[in-house]
């Protein structure tokens, strides 16, 4: 009963591990100008301000200065600061945010009343450019909104509801376009790819043969295959900034079903794309199976996940930041998994009784074989067994049988077990586990798969008030 936390444990550390840059990045965006970045606040109480960076999500605090009495603050030092989105949060824990790149010598001005509407940038054509897009935004958006409320209280039959709708359509066309052409007039800029990469594709309308029922599965799926066009993987700043962070939640949280086999069909197609981007490789490998720790999501089967990741990418020669010996237990505990996935054929397991008599899932004639993973000592099977034991004998008539395989204990304690729980079904135990190593797998005891009448494994993960359905929903799909 190996668990799976520590291996994910380790996952997670190896992602920000050793030989990485002050964030824990595998690479730096660094550039030579030593940093001297004045910021002014009118107003602002003296105090400490803290510089906070991001990276891959996750914030860290790439310095500290001291706010004096007229609201100036000097973030400088020797070494440049990794380019990315920063957030400089004030003794009174408000806050501006800053692009940093190659121009680290620059000064800020704002009034403590209203930092946002009020800042002003000399010396960063980044920061300029964000305050500015920002202003046009705001008055597109305050446009926008005011003809979305007029939308909200018609409906399309309304005689002005084409007019509103051609509104939005051309305050939407004037936001494209304004995008479009500062980044056409900044192609070299970090703004440019920091705010291109966060634009979402067009969603297109597709229709099925008949030309006029719209077809939403080709909707959703060209948009989430374009989802991700406007990011340059080739551009590690782009990490150290919310962006990659957020798409990467939407896109597989939202934009993906949420079953293994869509989940790791979006995987693929993602980090496909960055085999030869070791920043965005390594993060998009690390963040889904953290996601996908099998203890603790409640996928039905997340342990396909976590198979299809180590399999296809926590190799030795894909895995560059683990050692031999990380990858290897990571193999090793995939390969234990991959044979008990929902939806595979389930492997016999031949073992013995309490009377020496040799038994096998595959001589079962029940229509529905149960099999349930325990462990005398452990406290949640001593609630699901007394449960078990009561489903199977109201079922055992209605085609349900059990093969109850005890693991981690001894003769005397599983007999034991299964007198004082009257344990009627088939009952095996195999001290040295070879009779069950890498056919179904359990990390945390107790464990039920179910099989149907083919022996494929159809749920796993279950509590016994679940077996039911899940076999009714089996005879109605077959």
């Amino acid at each position: 009963m190996r668990t799976l936390l520590l291996l994910l444990s380790l996952i997670f550390l190896i992602s920000c591990g050793a030989n990485t840059s002050e964030n824990g990045s595998s690479s730096s965006t660094t550039t030579g100008e030593s940093p001297k970045i004045e910021i002014t606040v009118s107003g602002m109480p003296a105090g400490s301000a803290q510089l906070i960076g991001l990276y891959a999500g996750n914030q860290y605090l790439a310095d500290t200065a001291r706010v004096d009495a007229n609201g100036r603050v000097v973030f400088q030092r020797e070494n440049p600061y990794e380019s990315g989105l920063y957030f400089v949060v004030f003794p009174d824990k408000d806050n501006m945010r800053l692009l940093i790149d190659k121009d680290q010598k620059f000064t800020v001005t704002a009034t403590k009343r209203a930092i946002n509407s009020t800042m002003k940038v000399e010396g960063s054509r980044d920061n300029e450019l964000m305050l500015e897009v920002s202003d046009k935004e705001s008055d597109i958006n305050n446009r926008l909104s005011s003809v979305d409320s007029k939308l909200s209280r018609i409906n399309n039959s309304d005689p002005s509801y084409t007019d509103l709708k051609a509104q939005k359509d051309a305050l939407l066309k004037e936001r494209k376009d304004m995008l479009n052409q500062v980044f056409a007039d900044n192609p070299d800029a970090f703004y440019t790819a920091f705010k291109r990469a966060g634009q979402n594709p067009e969603v297109k309308t597709f229709y099925l043969a008949d030309g006029v029922t719209e077809d939403p599965a080709r909707k959703i799926y060209t948009y989430r295959n374009e989802f991700w066009d406007n990011v340059d993987f080739s551009d590690p700043r782009l990490m150290r900034t919310p962006v990659i962070s957020n798409k990467l939640k939407k896109y597989i949280d939202e934009l993906t079903v949420q079953h293994p086999d869509s989940i790791n069909a979006s995987a693929k197609a993602l980090i496909d794309k960055t085999l030869n981007h070791p920043d965005y490789f390594k993060y998009f490998t690390n963040d889904i199976a953290v996601k996908y720790d099998p203890k603790k999501s409640t996928l039905m089967d997340a342990q396909a996940v976590f198979v299809f990741l180590v399999e296809n990418y926590f190799t030795y020669d894909k895995a560059f930041w683990a050692d031999s010996t990380e990858v290897f237990a990571l193999q090793q505990k995939a390969y234990e998994m991959s044979a008990s996935l929902v939806g595979k054929q389930a492997p016999d397991v031949i073992s013995t009784d309490p009377s020496g008599n040799t038994k096998s899932i595959y001589e079962m004639k029940a229509p529905y074989i149960i099999v349930y993973m325990y462990n005398p000592d452990c406290e949640h099977c001593a609630k699901e067994t007394p449960l078990l034991v009561d489903y199977y004998n109201k079922n055992k008539s209605n085609g349900v049988d059990v093969f109850a395989i005890a693991v981690d204990t001894d003769n005397v304690k599983w007999t034991d077990y299964i007198r004082k729980n009257q344990m009627s079904f088939t009952n095996v135990f195999d001290p040295t586990n070879k009779s069950i190593y890498a056919k179904y797998f359990v990390d945390i005891t107790p464990e039920i798969y179910v099989l149907n009448p083919q022996r494929k494994i159809i749920a796993k993960n279950l509590k016994t008030n679940q077996i039911q359905t899940v076999i009714d929903r089996d005879k109605e799909n077959n």
